[in-house]
C-alpha cells in the first residue's frame, strides 16, 4: 500500500468519525427544519385537520386565499403596529442600553465586583419567561406589587398602576423587561469584541492626553462597531418576531388592543381555531419579509461601513 493510499485511508476515516459527530444535529436540523417546509403547502390549500397528514398533499388548492383573509382581518392593522413597534423601540432602547453597559463594564477595575455585576446580570436569562414573568407580573401587581408601593410612596401615584390591564403601559413593559432580562447577556459579545481590541491604542491615546470618555468614544466605540451592526442587521431582520413565550405570559384580555404580535396570532389562528392554511400563510409572509429586510440590512451596513455585513 502506498503512502498516498495510507493517507486517503486517515483522511477517510477522520471524516467518518467527524461527520459521525455531527450525525444527531444533522438528524435534528432534518426533522426539525427540513422535513417541516413541506407544511408550507398548506398556506396555498384549504387544509382541513381531519385530512390528517396526507391531507398536505391531496387538499385542494385554493390558492392566495388564504393570504388574502390576512389581510382582510379586522386584527392584521393593530398587529403589524404592535409588532413593529415592540421590536423597533426595544431595539433602539435595548442595543443602546447594552452597549453603554458593556462599555462601563469594562472600564472596571476591580475583578471581583466586575465578575460580581456580569454574574447578576446575565443570570436573569437562564431563567424562563414563565418563570421571569411570573415574577416581573408580582413585582408590576397593583395589589402590593413592589413598583406600586414605591410609587405611591414617593408620591408619584395617587392610586396603583395596572401596568398589565392599561393597554398603553403594555409596549413599556415587554420592552424593560426583555432588557432586564438579556442585557447581561447581550453584554457578553460586546465584552468579547473590546477584548479584541488593541490595547496599543489606549496606550497611545493615554499618551496624547486623552481621557476615559474620549477613549470610549473614539477607541472603544469605533472598536465595537462592527459587531454593533452585524447584531444590528439581525435585528433588522428579526422586526417581524416577538418573543412569544414573553408576550403570550403578559397577555390578557385588557391589554390585547397593544399586545396581540404576528406570534401570538399564529398561536390564536393555529393552535386554537385550527385554521392551519392560514397560519401557515402568515409564517411564509413573515419569513419572506425578513429575508428582504435582512438583504436589506446588509446592503446599507456594507455601504455605510464599506465592509461590515454578514455576507
Amino acid at each position: 500500500m502506498t503512502k498516498q493510499q495510507i493517507s486517503v485511508g486517515r483522511d477517510v476515516k477522520t471524516q467518518v468519525e467527524l461527520h459521525g459527530m455531527l450525525l444527531p444535529g444533522t438528524l435534528l436540523m432534518i426533522v426539525f427544519s427540513i422535513v417541516p417546509l413541506f407544511g408550507l403547502l398548506i398556506a396555498f390549500k384549504n387544509f382541513k385537520p381531519a385530512m390528517g397528514f396526507a391531507g398536505i398533499f391531496t387538499s385542494p388548492w385554493n390558492h392566495f386565499s388564504n393570504f388574502k383573509q390576512i389581510f382582510r382581518s379586522s386584527q392584521f392593522a393593530a398587529m403589524m403596529r404592535n409588532t413593529l413597534g415592540i421590536n423597533l423601540f426595544g431595539t433602539l432602547i435595548s442595543m443602546t442600553v447594552t452597549i453603554a453597559f458593556a462599555m462601563l463594564l469594562n472600564e472596571l477595575r476591580g475583578l471581583r465586583f466586575k465578575s460580581a455585576v456580569q454574574t447578576v446580570t446575565y443570570m436573569p436569562h437562564f431563567l424562563s419567561w414563565v418563570v421571569f414573568g411570573g415574577l416581573c407580573i408580582n413585582i408590576l401587581s397593583p395589589d402590593g406589587g413592589v413598583v406600586n408601593k414605591a410609587l405611591l410612596a414617593l408620591g408619584l401615584a395617587d392610586s396603583p398602576v395596572l401596568f398589565l390591564a392599561d393597554p398603553k403601559y403594555f409596549w413599556w413593559v415587554a420592552i424593560f423587561t426583555g432588557l432586564l432580562k438579556d442585557i447581561g447577556w447581550g453584554a457578553i459579545l460586546y465584552l468579547a469584541a473590546i477584548s479584541g481590541i488593541d490595547p496599543a491604542l489606549y496606550e497611545a491615546a493615554t499618551i496624547d492626553g486623552a481621557g476615559r470618555l474620549k477613549k470610549m468614544r473614539y477607541i472603544t466605540l469605533t472598536g465595537m462597531m462592527p459587531t454593533v451592526m452585524i447584531m444590528l442587521i439581525f435585528a433588522v431582520s428579526g422586526m417581524l418576531n416577538n418573543n412569544f413565550t414573553q408576550i403570550y405570559v403578559f397577555q390578557n384580555v385588557l391589554n390585547m388592543p397593544a399586545s396581540q404580535v404576528i406570534d401570538t396570532y399564529v398561536y390564536q389562528i393555529g393552535l386554537q381555531q385550527f385554521q392551519f392554511g392560514i397560519a401557515a400563510a402568515v409564517s411564509l409572509t413573515k419569513s419572506v419579509f425578513a429575508l428582504l429586510l435582512m438583504l436589506l440590512a446588509n446592503y446599507a451596513s456594507k455601504k455605510l461601513t464599506d465592509s461590515t455585513g454578514i455576507f
